[in-house]
């Protein structure tokens, strides 16, 4: 594909009932970056009314019998949702892709106190009861093989995986938190903002839209995520058209993993690079010193723009794909549509 005439202007670098009748009382844990214990609080905005409430989820049917107060979320999609929606849960998973640890610095002041139940793979159960949740979410991909045990501690809702179907999972996510309404707000606002990103982006440039790709390093071969992922999902709400190499409608392919030899597949007018935090344990070096790598149009012309790998590949929510909105904003020289 050749991406040498396109032009854009302004551009910049951017046993668990034994476990819970024994730990029901146990003070609150604070470990990982949580300081202190958070306080249980009823979700605001949520009616009591609509209380007790059956969710239909992946696993079948879960009834929450009243107003949340302290939920437990066990992946990283998860705790963009809640605390999108103005809640600080009591404990939550860290992003596995944080070699150094911690929560999500994008959800900076919007988790403080928060008690890591990590690690992803494998929660630690007896914390999680330790804090006497009232609401486990979580996915099916990620602990099918732990979904008796949680909802042995406390109602259990379950997505059936997470990624590319994020809006569908927050309207569950909303469902049993009693705020439906206000996630269905959230996301119809940030898809205004995203089509109006996209007309300003095509208005700066002759109606033309630039084709993109969305590459990452990480330990192991290169990848190159697909227009069904989060990230694709973001790009294809604005209207950004992507390569041939990056399209799927496979539900289990939302990435391809290439050689450095087959770099070229990343071929557009604009590149978005991810790195997991380590880029030692990468091909990033290897992949970026290469004649192909060095070939593309889009390096030549200085489109190749470095993003946070925790907006972009893990965040997973509409506060990351907010920021996502940002970073392409900044790609391509236009200003960013208020909220």
């Amino acid at each position: 594909m050749s991406t040498g005439r396109f032009r854009l202007r302004g551009f910049g670098r951017i046993a668990i009932a034994a476990v819970t009748a024994g730990l029901a009382a146990t003070a609150l844990v604070a470990c990982g970056n949580g300081s202190g214990t958070t306080e249980s609080a009823q979700v605001t905005g949520a009616d009591p009314a609509a209380f007790p409430r059956t969710v239909d989820t992946v696993m079948g049917q879960v009834t929450i019998p009243r107003v949340p107060s302290r939920i437990v979320v066990l992946d990283t999609a998860e705790l963009d949702s809640v605390t999108l929606l103005g809640i600080r849960p009591v404990g939550a998973v860290v992003p596995h892709t944080k070699t150094r640890g911690g929560f999500p610095e994008y959800l900076a002041g919007k988790v403080d106190g928060v008690t890591d139940v990590g690690p992803l793979l494998e929660p630690n159960l007896e914390r999680i009861a330790s804090l006497r949740p009232d609401l486990i979410l979580s996915s099916k991909v990620r602990h099918e093989k732990i979904y008796d045990k949680l909802s042995g501690i406390a109602p259990t809702v379950f997505t059936e995986t997470t990624g590319g179907p994020w809006k569908a999972n927050l309207a569950v996510h909303g469902k049993a938190l009693g705020l439906e309404q206000q996630a269905a707000q959230a996301l119809r606002e940030y898809e205004d903002r995203a089509r109006a990103l996209g007309a300003a982006i095509a208005s700066a440039n002759n109606g033309v839209l630039p084709t993109v790709s969305v590459v990452r390093f990480l330990a192991g071969p290169t990848r190159l995520y697909q227009s069904n992922s989060f990230s694709g999902v973001v790009l294809a709400d604005i209207g950004l058209p992507r390569p041939a190499s990056q399209l799927s409608t496979d539900p289990k392919k939302i990435m391809k993993e290439v050689s450095p030899e087959q770099i070229d597949q990343a071929d557009a007018h604009l590149i978005f690079v991810a790195t997991i935090d380590d880029p030692g344990k990468t091909e990033k070096n290897a992949v970026t010193a290469g004649r192909v790598w060095q070939d593309l149009a889009a390096v030549k012309s200085g489109k190749v723009f470095e993003v946070p790998d925790e907006t972009w590949m893990s965040g997973i929510g509409v506060q990351a794909a907010d920021r996502m909105l940002a970073d392409v904003a900044t790609a391509t020289g236009v200003g960013l549509p208020g909220k």
